[in-house]
């Protein structure tokens, strides 16, 4: 608010009138700004925006810093997976050792890692394709004295 100066003193009616004029225009272009305001801050918040903002392949699996959906999962799941296949005939010692262990190891993968060991261990199983060197002649099965229409 403004504090009221000497030139702001009001002597009459009429210097009253003009003063309550200009402070309902005033308190309108305030309102009228903070609606604004409201608007833009709510519009961050519609499902629109927070779908576009946090359905990312990356944010979605990788929420925060601390919140690694992909981890978390990651750090459940791999204990009972190993425990029910390869140490399935195993003691409660060894059981629980491989849990702790897997489970720490969980913890550290995330989705990128996932997906560059999902990716190099189908770069083991598929196979390598040839490419043809620079300059190095490719057989298309056309012989090459056979006219062209």
């Amino acid at each position: 608010m403004r504090k009221m100066s000497k030139k702001d003193s009001i002597n009459n009616l009429h210097d009253l009138n003009v003063k309550m004029i200009g402070l309902k225009v005033e308190y309108k272009i305030q309102e009228v700004k903070l609606k604004d305001d409201v608007k833009t801050y709510v519009s961050q918040f519609t499902p629109g925006n927070l779908i576009r903002k946090y359905a990312t392949p990356s944010a979605f699996l990788k929420v925060d810093d601390k919140l690694n959906i992909s981890s978390k999962l990651m750090s459940m799941v791999l204990p009972m997976l190993m425990n029910s296949t390869v140490f399935r005939g195993s003691g409660f010692l060894t059981k629980t050792l491989v849990g702790l262990a897997t489970s720490k190891v969980g913890k550290t993968l995330d989705a990128e890692h996932l997906s560059a060991i999902f990716n190099s261990i189908k770069g083991l199983f598929g196979g390598k394709k040839k490419k043809a060197k620079e300059g190095e002649f490719i057989d298309y099965g056309i012989p090459p004295d056979s006219e062209t229409f």
